[in-house]
């Protein structure tokens, strides 16, 4: 029986040793080919002498990334991938709080870990390929390793500037994989998975961790297919790819170019999406191309090891123009509580979604009191410690049993598939010389984040400076000077007010 992600590793290498596991644009490995890999990958961090130690990855997604993370759980350390296309000082944030113990990068990369790495080990993977492979030293250090312990911590946007660090385990992701990934998603061994979301977001870890579960195959292709439908179209057409776990903004994307006219996805039997509303009429189009496709879409976060509910149905959807975010995923229990933490329990209630259940994380790394926010004390159990999620998202009951997505309690928002404090934004943009006052919207009709701004910078070097600060994902795509902020009776930023003015910016 399993207890450990790298238990699925080797049971599926011992099944299944030579059908391909993980495939990139360079190479295609085997399960028996990443478990070698990943056993080189651990045995020189144990020789490092790193045991229960963060470690950072410091490579692209590709197979060589994936060796990187199940070496690093067979050592006993956990992992934090970096975006190489990060900037600096996103980068500098994260490491303060993670304080890791070393660094695993490619050779391609060595010199760019070297600039922030300081005197910390830095462990190159081809050098690491070189070693001999000592299998009963690797599985001393293995055997551990508790189900209990630390898998990784991924950062997340914060609303105070600084990232978050979700901590996850071991076992809140075998049973979230194991309760899922077959019960929900409907996957199986012959699978091929189209991977779309960076490995450092909490949605890749479908395709990260499906294939040593259920023995599928996973694909990675450049983030720059996702800019051209047309090569996606083709690669699932000439791979035969059959689940994709994408964001909705992409699906939409090759309907709007017209892209199924260049391939034929009819080999496509499962459409995974989550993180953005997905518009109905994007279900139709895809229905139609590809008949007899499951659909889920998922709902959750970081904090819940990517998912709590997820409304499945198949074919097209005839329920009206909005998509249910479902119902409580196996082994998950959702509490919509209303704001003096009572259960609503009547259809079309508003109330706070929270989520209880094994897969929760342990919290944020090194921030206490952010943790204390958000993962609190059941307040319907008063018998004993019992912890839950508050997601910050508002949703309702339908007379079916699915629930509804109502918005958020705060300003953080979901776009192009992540969850953003745009309290982090505005932290961040506080700090450019010739900034006063800001403010940051989400445009829902444009799909683009704005910031209104006083100060004497111009828009264009406001643009320039906030590309060396934020991922793309975060930069705002407008930026509106002001001359006076308004401001509401309390002293606050009126964003009513700014609302009004983004009909006319």
């Amino acid at each position: 029986m399993a207890y450990i992600i790298t238990d699925l590793l080797d049971e599926t290498a011992s099944r299944l040793p030579d059908k391909a596991a993980y495939v990139d644009q360079n190479r295609s490995l085997t399960f028996s080919q990443i478990r070698t890999e990943s056993r080189l990958v651990a045995q020189g961090l144990i020789r490092e002498g790193l045991f229960k130690k963060p470690v950072v990855i410091y490579i692209d997604k590709s197979v060589e990334c994936i060796a990187a993370v199940f070496g690093i759980a067979y050592s006993g350390n956990f992992y934090t991938i970096i975006d190489t296309s990060m900037p600096q000082e996103r980068i500098q944030k994260i490491l303060t709080t993670l304080q890791p113990a070393a660094f695993v990068t490619v050779e391609q990369s060595a010199g760019s870990v070297a600039a922030i790495a300081r005197d910390l080990p830095v462990l190159i993977y081809e050098d690491l390929m070189k070693q001999e492979l000592q299998d009963a030293y690797v599985s001393a250090a293995t055997s551990r390793v508790l189900s209990s312990d630390v898998l990784f911590v991924l950062f997340t946007s914060g609303s105070t500037g600084i990232p978050k660090g979700v901590v996850t385990s071991h076992q809140a992701l075998y049973i979230y994989a194991m309760t899922v990934f077959h019960q929900v998603y409907g996957l199986e061994e012959s699978d091929v998975m189209l991977s779309q979301a960076p490995f450092y977001f909490v949605m890749a870890v479908i395709e990260m961790f499906g294939p040593v579960l259920l023995g599928a195959t996973t694909h990675m292709v450049p983030p720059v297919y996702f800019s051209f439908p047309a090569m996606l179209v083709k690669y699932i057409e000439e791979h035969q790819v059959t689940a994709i776990n994408w964001v909705p903004s992409i699906l939409q994307s090759i309907v709007n170019m017209d892209a199924f006219e260049v391939g034929d996805i009819s080999s496509i039997r499962r459409v995974l999406f989550g993180g953005e509303v997905m518009p109905v009429n994007v279900i139709r189009a895809w229905a139609e191309h590809a008949p007899g496709l499951r659909f889920v879409n998922g709902y959750g976060s970081t904090e819940l090891t990517d998912g709590c509910m997820s409304f499945v149905f198949e074919g097209t959807y005839e329920g009206g123009d909005s998509l249910p975010i479902g119902k409580p995923n196996p082994n998950m229990e959702i509490l919509l509580l209303d704001e003096n933490d009572q259960l609503v329990t009547e259809p079309g209630e508003i109330g706070e979604i929270c989520a209880r259940g094994p897969s929760l994380s342990y919290g944020y790394y090194n921030d206490p009191e952010r943790t204390a926010e958000v993962f609190v004390q059941n307040p319907l159990n008063h018998s004993y410690e019992e912890k839950i999620y508050r997601t910050g998202d508002l949703g309702t009951m339908r007379e079916d049993g699915n629930y509804l997505y109502i918005g958020r309690k705060d300003f953080q928002i979901k776009y192009l598939g992540y969850r953003i404090e745009l309290g982090e934004i505005e932290a961040n943009i506080s700090t450019v010389p010739g900034v006063a006052e800001n403010a940051c919207l989400y445009d829902a009709e444009s799909k683009h984040i704005v910031v209104f701004y006083t100060g004497t910078i111009d828009a264009k070097d406001l643009g320039s400076i906030l590309t060396e600060k934020l991922p793309t994902y975060m930069l705002p795509r407008r930026r509106v000077h002001l001359e006076e902020m308004p401001h509401n009776l309390n002293g606050k930023i009126d964003r009513v007010m700014l609302r009004k003015e983004l009909r006319h910016n």
